[in-house]
């Protein structure tokens, strides 16, 4: 089934199951005629002996039709709806009196402009759960909490980080926190899979050294890089290493500065609207890298469009010390 979505302040978009479409009206120089009970060519019976001509009333008529184009699914809305009240806990007085708007799958399907799938990809990518009914994202403070509380166990019982026991894991901590938010850090951190009849989770290491590193970063506006990488590797499980690989869309270095300083710069806090985005990675950075602007613009990529095409259409280039960098085509107020 196709359902139009979008709320009166936005350009309707036409959704399938799994897929969003631009529309636009186009004309045609031939008529459109519409007729009730009408059949294609290949509708009809081609063997029939005899041809009866059927008379037809026409029910209306158009000179123009929707043009449907695939775009990218509208979902920063996602994580702000979200947003408006992150889940703190069982025990936050704010959750047991929050009088903010929580949301449905209905709700979500009716307020976003996306497919059914891509918003359920999205939630998951978001790391979104269900809570009694509604869709909720981790206060980021009660997400490190969670996460400590997984890492100080697998360390305490020495366990592999590649064979993280999920029914031990319900055991020990079940005590301190609701065992579906146990379970849930371990599906945001780790890769569920069964052995012998147990369900175990193998922990990523990058996403757990991300999240380390956001938590570091969040309350500082620049990091000394060389003392944030130690603070950083210290911070982290033992047996994790971390890598400025790890960090790409979450913060970004200062080469220029001395000594160099890395910062928190969301690629989900950025505008979802191509000028717009550019124009504020330029306003914060007046020339970039292609491997320093990537992680922020790689999700812009329309179906089939390239980093380097996104790069040619919104950004100037030229030669710096050997190296090339980018700039913007219009002046940045």
């Amino acid at each position: 089934s196709l359902v139009i979505r979008g709320e009166k302040d936005e350009q309707a978009v036409l959704c399938s199951k799994d897929k969003t479409y631009d529309m636009k009206i186009a004309d045609t120089s031939n008529m459109l005629l519409f007729i009730p009970g009408c059949k294609t060519p290949e509708e009809l019976n081609a063997n029939q002996a005899s041809c009866n001509i059927i008379h037809s009333q026409i029910a209306g008529f158009s000179n123009n039709y929707w043009e449907l184009r695939r775009c990218r699914p509208k979902l920063k809305k996602l994580r702000k709806l979200l947003m408006e009240d992150p889940y703190e806990g069982p025990d936050s007085a704010k959750d047991q009196t929050a009088t903010v708007s929580k949301y449905t799958t209905e709700d979500l399907l009716s307020l976003i402009q996306a497919s059914e799938e891509e918003i359920l990809h999205q939630l998951q990518v978001i790391g979104a759960c269900v809570i009694e009914g509604y869709w909720r994202i981790l206060e980021f403070d009660y997400e490190m909490k969670l996460l400590n509380h997984v890492t100080q166990l697998i360390d305490s019982e020495s366990w592999s980080l590649n064979k993280v026991p999920l029914r031990t894991c319900l055991e020990e901590l079940g005590p301190l926190e609701p065992i579906e938010m146990i379970e849930h850090i371990l599906l945001i951190y780790g890769r569920k899979y069964t052995d012998d009849g147990e369900v175990y989770f193998e922990m990523c290491e990058d996403k757990i050294c991300r999240a380390i590193a956001q938590m570091l970063l969040q309350n500082a506006v620049k990091f000394n890089l060389a003392e944030f990488h130690e603070v950083w590797q210290q911070s982290v499980p033992e047996g994790m290493s971390t890598s400025l690989d790890q960090l790409k869309g979450l913060a970004l270095v200062d080469k220029a500065s001395r000594p160099e300083t890395i910062f928190l710069l969301k690629v989900e806090d950025l505008p979802e609207d191509n000028q717009e985005r550019f124009n504020s990675l330029f306003s914060i950075r007046e020339k970039w890298t292609e491997a320093d602007i990537t992680p922020y613009i790689q999700d812009l990529c329309a179906e089939k469009q390239t980093v380097g095409a996104l790069l040619t259409k919104y950004a100037r280039s030229s030669m710096q010390n050997g190296i090339k960098v980018y700039n913007s085509r219009r002046p940045i107020s």
